[in-house]
């Protein structure tokens, strides 16, 4: 039988695994429940009632963190000479084409989101099977191919995340760290459901938020009352 850590067990003597807390409720306990030395990432996993294998019910999309991330994001922006000084200024960390191309056939994927623009999709079309499988793909749905590189990069930064449903019906998303304070939690989490439920496809049926669980680096799932976030 596999043991329990002390660590665990404190986190465990602090939760009701039977009940369902509110959102606010459940933004609290999250910083409580973490006890590793770093300063933990906060996560949200939402189950939806749609079947992700049809393309009418598939939930993906963008959604604006009213309190970013708190993690520092790695921005890639390839594009043509004319927009490089545009990226640089709105705080790209890593800017160019053909040289950064040529790194990431090479295997380098050292960045959080890869920005570019749609004259050199052509050539940034050609790394889809070493991007796609990692989510570093640009595409025109979450705002990463565009001509008005300077506002993507500028978003990117201040706490804009792209999601989109896995096969199982889930999204997931890290909306922040223990460190912030529990009501900031709270409104990102809240900001990314109430996107989700604005996406409810007109081809879902039945329960559409079956379930909502928020959890930290290394802790374990606090189930949320999905009634306290419904509109």
């Amino acid at each position: 039988m596999k043991r329990i850590s002390k660590k665990r067990k404190e986190s465990l003597s602090k939760l009701d695994l039977a009940k369902s807390y509110s959102l606010t409720e459940a933004c609290g306990l999250v910083k409580e429940v973490s006890t590793t030395r770093f300063d933990a990432s906060v996560d949200i996993a939402v189950r939806l009632g749609v079947d992700p294998r049809k393309a009418n019910q598939m939930v993906r999309g963008t959604v604006a963190l009213p309190h970013g991330t708190g993690k520092d994001v790695r921005v890639l922006v390839l594009c043509n000479p004319d927009k490089e000084a545009e990226a640089k200024e709105a705080g790209a960390d890593f800017v160019g084409l053909d040289e950064y191309i040529t790194k990431i056939k090479g295997g380098w994927t050292d960045v959080d989101v890869i920005i570019t623009m749609p004259s050199v999709m052509g050539k940034v079309g050609a790394l889809g099977r070493i991007l796609g499988p990692r989510g570093l793909m640009p595409n025109p749905k979450t705002g990463t191919v565009t001509m008005e590189v300077e506002k993507a990069v500028s978003e990117v930064k201040a706490g804009k995340i792209d999601f989109r449903v896995d096969k199982y019906g889930i999204i997931h998303a890290g909306i922040g760290k223990v460190s912030f304070e529990g009501d900031k939690i709270h409104d990102n989490a809240n900001e990314l459901l109430q996107t989700l439920i604005k996406m409810k496809p007109s081809s879902a049926k039945g329960t559409y938020i079956k379930s909502i669980y928020l959890s930290a680096t290394m802790s374990p799932g606090i189930q949320v009352d999905s009634k306290s976030v419904t509109v």
